[in-house]
């Protein structure tokens, strides 16, 4: 069977499974990945950034590898190579996690409780939710959302048509290594600084194809680019800025502004100015523009595996 066609049936079943089934309570292979990675860091750690590249090399290297090296196995049984594309597209896309916590974060602000809010909202973004009313835990969930629809779906399925199962498994480890050793906290501000540089370039791509389908799948195409364009750049993350003004745009929400972080306040730019302020039914507006952003970059990702062979043979 052809490598295309492998891409395009695994991650089908993938995806399948994520939607049935959504995140394993145990055992999750990112979880495993995440204790090895920080085994390595108690080994390698040390206020350096040649020693946080290596600790990156080490963690992603070793996943790529890992990988590769599984494909090389089953090459020759196209139903075994199938399987084990579908195996890591499910293991590496959390789509459908992604929507259950949004969503019970929603139905606990419709019923006033804004504390049980509060306490789901740890399971789903970085946010300092003691600090947010109902609104802004609002406009943290879709911000959550769609960030993660870059990183949880579309940037996984970008690199799985690009390299296979090493791409899905490598990107994964990029976006989860940022998670634990990207952020700017004393012990971690000069040793990941790799890690998080990384996935600013392993991001790139798939951030790129997410606001290029959240345009085109939302309600408000043009609102989705105007804000996309308008103010993309002025966000501090080069990836997260596209998908989140695009969003915001194809919404027609207004996204951004001051939010706290481990008990550090940040300014966000606002996103798509003229927008109104994010509601309690935007939660479930965004969840869905997320679903249709997912299948389309599935659908995108298989598309430029048969175009990308007709042109080699």
């Amino acid at each position: 069977m052809a490598a295309d066609r492998v891409f395009a049936y695994g991650a089908a079943a993938g995806l399948l499974g994520d939607l049935l089934l959504g995140d394993p309570r145990r055992g999750h292979p990112v979880a495993a990945f995440g204790r090895a990675a920080a085994a390595v860091e108690r080994v390698l750690w040390r206020d350096d950034r040649g020693r946080g590249a290596l600790h990156t090399a080490v963690c992603v290297g070793g996943t790529v590898a890992l990988g590769g090296l599984a494909a090389r196995c089953v090459r020759s049984s196209p139903a075994a190579s199938v399987a084990l594309t579908a195996a890591a597209t499910w293991a590496v896309v959390g789509g459908t996690s992604l929507a259950r916590e949004a969503r019970a974060i929603g139905r606990a602000l419709r019923a006033g409780d804004v504390e049980a809010a509060r306490d789901r909202l740890p399971h789903l973004c970085g946010r300092d939710p003691q600090s947010l009313d109902a609104d802004g835990i609002a406009r943290a969930v879709v911000e959550s959302v769609a960030e993660n629809t870059s990183d949880a779906v579309v940037g996984a399925l970008v690199w799985g048509a690009v390299a296979g199962v090493p791409g899905l498994l490598g990107f994964r480890a990029v976006n989860t290594l940022d998670a634990m050793v990207g952020h700017k906290s004393p012990r971690h501000r000069r040793f990941g600084w790799a890690a998080a540089r990384l996935d600013d370039v392993a991001g790139w791509p798939g951030a790129r194809l997410t606001a290029v389908l959240a345009a085109l799948a939302g309600p408000d195409p043009r609102g989705a680019v105007r804000a996309w364009r308008a103010d993309a750049a002025r966000h501090p993350s080069p990836n997260a800025g596209p998908v989140e003004a695009s969003f915001a745009g194809a919404l027609g929400v207004r996204l951004g502004g001051t939010l706290s972080y481990g008990g550090r306040v940040e300014h966000r730019p606002v996103l798509n100015g003229g927008g109104r302020a994010v509601a309690v039914s935007d939660i479930e507006r965004a969840v869905r523009l997320s679903r249709r952003v997912g299948l389309l970059a599935f659908g995108a990702g298989a598309a430029a595996r048969l175009v990308v062979k007709g042109r080699t043979s």
